[in-house]
C-alpha cells in the first residue's frame, strides 16, 4: 500500500498540480459557502410575518429583532469570509508559511539550539498564533462590540475582553506546547507504526482534557458555583435518578459576564457526572438581573447610551422548562450519542494518522508548499490534514451534521417519552426568543450547516411524536 500511495503521488501529482488543486478547491468551497449564505440572507430579508406554528407565542416585535440581528450577523460573516479567503490565498501564494518556518529556525539558532525541530516548531506555532491573533483582532472586536452589543448580547467591557483574550492565548499555548512536543517525538522515534502510538497518545490526551476541562480550565475564565439547595436542585436530582444518570455535582456558571446567550451541558466519565447550567438559562437569574437594573436607575444611562432602549429583554426558563432541557441533554447520554461521536471521531483520527504515515515522507507534498529539501513533522501534519484532506473533511463534516441532527431529534423524542413535551416546546421557543434565533431557514442552508435542527423543525417533530 505504501508503494501505491508513493507511486500515485510521484506519477500523477507534481508540486504545481498539488498547489493548484488545493487553491482551486478552497475557492470552490468558499463560493459554495457564499451561495448557501446568500440563500439564507434572502430568507432573512423576505420573512416579515410570524410563522403559523408560532402565532401567539412569538410576537412580531421579537421576530423583527431576530431578523435584524441575523441580517447583521450574515453581513458580517460575508465580509469576514471574503477577507479570510483572500488572506489564506495570499499566504499560500507568497509562501509565507515556509518563510515563517525559516525565521523560527533563525530565532531558535540565536539562543543556541540549532536544528532542534521541536523547539523550532513551538516557536513557529507561537509566532504564528501571535500574528493570527493580531490579524483577527479587528474582526473579533467588531463582532463583539458592534454586532453583539448592538443587539444586547455582549456583556464584556474592553478591559474584560482584553484580559480574557490574553488568558486564553497563554493557556492555549501552555496546553498545546507539550502535546505538540510529544507528538513530534513519537513520529520521530515510532518507526513504521508510529501512527498507532500517535493515535493512542492523542486519544489519552483527549480523554484527559475532557475530564479536567470543566474542573480546572473553564473556572479560569468563568465563575462556577454549586446550584443552591431548593426545588430546582431536588427536581434535577430526581430526574437524573429516574434514568440512573450518575449525577455527582450541579453547578451554575456565571456566563452572563461574557454574553447573555444561554446554554446547559454535562461532563465527566463513568459514574462521575456533573451538570452545568448557565445563569442566563434560569428565569430567576433574569428576574434578579431586572431588579438590579431597576435599582441602578439612571446610573448606567450615560454608559449604555441609546442601545439600552433597544436591548432585547431576556426571560429565561422556569423550573419545568429547565428540567425539559436537561431531559433532552440526558437523552444524549441515555442513547449513547456522546459515546458514538467519540468512537466515530477516534476511528476517523486513526485512519487519518494511518494515511498521514503513508504520505508524510514524500517530498513532493512539501515542495508544493515551499518546503524544499526539508520535511518538518508539524508541517507535514499541517499540509496533509489542512489541505490534502480538504475534500474528505468537507464530506465528513456534512455527514456528521446529518448524524448530529438525527441525534438531536432522538434526544427530543427521549424528552417526549419522559412526558416533557409541552415544557420542552415552551423552552425551545423561549430560548429561541432569548437568543434571537430566526425561526425559518432555507432548506439547503440548514441541511448543510445545522447539526441542531431549527426551531420549527423541532416543534413539528415533537408534534409528530404525539
Amino acid at each position: 500500500m505504501t508503494c501505491f500511495f508513493h507511486q500515485l503521488v510521484d506519477n500523477y501529482w507534481t508540486p504545481t498540480n498539488i498547489f493548484a488543486s488545493v487553491l482551486v478547491f478552497s475557492w470552490i468551497v468558499f463560493i459554495w459557502d457564499l451561495y448557501l449564505s446568500r440563500r439564507q440572507y434572502k430568507v432573512y430579508k423576505s420573512v416579515v410575518e410570524v410563522p403559523t406554528e408560532l402565532i401567539g407565542v412569538l410576537d412580531r416585535d421579537t421576530l423583527t429583532k431576530a431578523r435584524d440581528y441575523n441580517i447583521d450577523k450574515s453581513r458580517f460573516g460575508f465580509y469576514a469570509s471574503i477577507w479570510n479567503q483572500c488572506l489564506n490565498t495570499v499566504i499560500l501564494w507568497t509562501e509565507a508559511i515556509p518563510l515563517l518556518w525559516r525565521y523560527s529556525g533563525v530565532v531558535v539558532s540565536r539562543v543556541g539550539y540549532k536544528d532542534n525541530e521541536i523547539l523550532q516548531t513551538l516557536t513557529f506555532v507561537l509566532i504564528g498564533s501571535v500574528i493570527s491573533t493580531i490579524i483577527d483582532l479587528p474582526w473579533s472586536l467588531y463582532h463583539t462590540f458592534i454586532v453583539e452589543q448592538k443587539h444586547g448580547f455582549n456583556k464584556q467591557t474592553p478591559a474584560f475582553y482584553a484580559k480574557d483574550k490574553l488568558k486564553k492565548f497563554v493557556i492555549t499555548q501552555a496546553i498545546i506546547s507539550p502535546i505538540l512536543s510529544v507528538a513530534i517525538w513519537i513520529v520521530k522515534i515510532g518507526g513504521d507504526y508510529f501512527f498507532v502510538y500517535l493515535w493512542a497518545f492523542v486519544f489519552v490526551v483527549t480523554l484527559f482534557l475532557m475530564t479536567v476541562y470543566a474542573d480546572y480550565i473553564a473556572p479560569l475564565f468563568d465563575k462556577f458555583e454549586p446550584l443552591p439547595d431548593g426545588e430546582l436542585k431536588q427536581q434535577i436530582e430526581k430526574l437524573a435518578a429516574s434514568i440512573d444518570f450518575p449525577l455527582k455535582k450541579l453547578f451554575v456558571v456565571e456566563g452572563s459576564k461574557r454574553s447573555s446567550h444561554s446554554n446547559a451541558y454535562f461532563y465527566g466519565f463513568h459514574k462521575n457526572k456533573r451538570i452545568v447550567l448557565f445563569d442566563t438559562l434560569l428565569e430567576d437569574y433574569h428576574k434578579k438581573k431586572e431588579s438590579e437594573e431597576k435599582t441602578e436607575g439612571e446610573n448606567d444611562e450615560k454608559s449604555s447610551g441609546d442601545s439600552s432602549k433597544n436591548e432585547h429583554k431576556k426571560v429565561g426558563c422556569n423550573n419545568d422548562e429547565v428540567l425539559a432541557v436537561l431531559a433532552h441533554e440526558l437523552g444524549h447520554w441515555k442513547l449513547n450519542h456522546i459515546l458514538k461521536n467519540l468512537v466515530i471521531a477516534q476511528t476517523n483520527l486513526f485512519l487519518c494518522f494511518m494515511v498521514f504515515a503513508l504520505l508524510y515522507k514524500n517530498q513532493v507534498l512539501y515542495d508544493a508548499f515551499g518546503f524544499h529539501k526539508t520535511q518538518p513533522v508539524f508541517i507535514g501534519i499541517f499540509i496533509i490534514f489542512q489541505y490534502i484532506f480538504s475534500p474528505y473533511n468537507e464530506i465528513l463534516s456534512f455527514l456528521m451534521t446529518c448524524l448530529g441532527r438525527r441525534f438531536e431529534f432522538g434526544a427530543d423524542a427521549f424528552a417526549k417519552q419522559m412526558n416533557r413535551t409541552a415544557d420542552l416546546r415552551s423552552a425551545l421557543i423561549k430560548l429561541n426568543k432569548d437568543n434571537l434565533g430566526f425561526p425559518i431557514y432555507d432548506w439547503l442552508y440548514s441541511s448543510w450547516y445545522h447539526s441542531h435542527p431549527p426551531l420549527l423543525e423541532r416543534i413539528r417533530a415533537l408534534g409528530k411524536i404525539d
